[in-house]
């Protein structure tokens, strides 16, 4: 199975290039499925429903959120209704939504996405780990094929998930501070790892957000209302060859996408 992870989505830009690339990429590549990390579509922060429902437009089949999936209220009905959008399933019973979608390929293939958040540098949240035992006894054993999108900011919290979850799942990929890793891999057990997947949006920023800005904001100490940038777009992703008999993964790769 050809599977396309896109590293987090920001604002209008990071939405352009999906819009523009996405369709051709599916084709060239015969992807079977495409998921993406959507926590900073909407104006750098959160996400709205009509902007989910384009993204899907353009062929991605799951959006996973984060930590900013709160930031915009419409979202609060909108997450029940919507299956595949997730928030991370580590939130305390009675958040809405769900972290962990189960569906099928167009090629009828079963799969699972399943969507974490850490707790180092973030909000006190249930633990990750217990709730990955959790949720992934809720996957059908026909669904070989799994990932998870870890979105966290410690690069130690995402291995180590990646190392507690090897040969349980096909990908654990991480998400969040949008600064692509080099050390993708496929772990001893099965199961491909990254550190941190990227950013589609202007990577000439500060991790999306107007450079300018952000450096007012470390010189002065003031607080500064940040904007997302507009240059240099460009989509982080990873390219991921899964055996779908036995959800291990044979292959990983980071790729860069460029809007001309």
């Amino acid at each position: 199975m050809r599977i396309l992870f896109i590293g987090d989505i920001v604002g209008s830009p990071g939405r352009r290039i999906v819009e523009e690339r996405l369709a051709d990429i599916i084709e060239q590549e015969r992807l079977d499925l495409v998921v993406a990390n959507g926590d900073n579509a909407a104006g750098g922060f959160g996400i709205i429903p009509r902007l989910a429902e384009e993204l899907f437009a353009c062929g991605i089949d799951v959006l996973c959120g984060g930590n900013h999936i709160w930031d915009r209220k419409e979202v609060f009905e909108y997450l029940p209704l919507q299956p595949r959008l997730l928030r991370p399933a580590n939130y305390p019973d009675g958040a809405p939504g769900s972290g962990l979608f189960i569906g099928e390929t167009r090629g009828g293939v079963p799969f699972a996405v399943l969507h974490l958040q850490g707790r180092t540098f973030m909000p006190a949240i249930d633990c990750p780990f217990r709730v990955a035992d959790r949720e992934l006894g809720r996957v059908p054993e026909q669904a070989k094929v799994i990932l998870v999108d870890m979105h966290a900011e410690a690069t130690s919290e995402k291995q180590a998930i990646g190392w507690y979850l090897d040969g349980r799942v096909s990908a654990v990929i991480g998400t969040h501070t949008h600064v692509a890793t080099a050390d993708e891999r496929v772990l001893p057990a099965g199961t491909a790892f990254i550190s941190d997947v990227g950013m589609t949006g202007p990577h000439d920023s500060v991790i999306g957000m107007d450079k300018r800005a952000v450096l007012e904001r470390f010189l002065e100490g003031l607080p500064v209302r940040f904007e997302v940038a507009a240059n240099n777009l460009a989509m982080n992703a990873l390219r991921l060859q899964i055996d779908e008999e036995t959800g291990h993964a044979l292959s990983v790769e980071r790729v860069l996408y460029r809007l001309d």
